[in-house]
């Protein structure tokens, strides 16, 4: 059976100074997805596809912007029917590892049979001959 095509939205691209016509964009659903792009030559190559409508104009709007216009030669693409292109959730960061455990693990443990280094004494100020001298 052949799938009929949905109006999805435009693009308008700029001639010159003019205001070129608008290229309409179309959405092709499938079992195994959905399919939206452009059915005019040039523009027909490209085609964003996805599971969902979202996601195939979410595609769409990448593509078209690696197509090579600059953003001030068109407008768009403006999507009716409810279509907000849904983009893909950035990937989590992996979990910083805790460095308080990794630096017990780095350094061993001294064994506990050994005995600590006695602490240095304190030097006190003891009244030397050349103190009493200049008293």
């Amino acid at each position: 059976m052949a799938h009929l095509l949905e109006y999805v939205g435009c693009v308008h691209i700029y001639l010159g100074p003019y205001r070129g016509n608008p290229i309409a964009l179309y959405l092709k659903r499938s079992d195994a997805g959905c399919q939206i792009g452009p059915k005019v030559y040039p523009w027909n190559g490209v085609v964003g596809t996805g599971e969902s409508p979202n996601k195939a104009a979410a595609d769409f709007e990448e593509k078209w912007k690696a197509k090579g216009l600059s953003s001030d030669m068109y407008s768009g693409p403006s999507w009716e029917g409810g279509i907000k292109p849904e983009k893909p959730a950035p990937p989590k960061p992996p979990p910083a590892p805790k460095p308080a455990a990794q630096a017990d693990a780095a350094t061993p443990s001294p064994p506990s049979n050994t005995q600590a280094a006695p602490a240095p004494a304190k030097a006190t100020r003891s009244s030397s001959p050349s103190n009493s001298e200049s008293s």
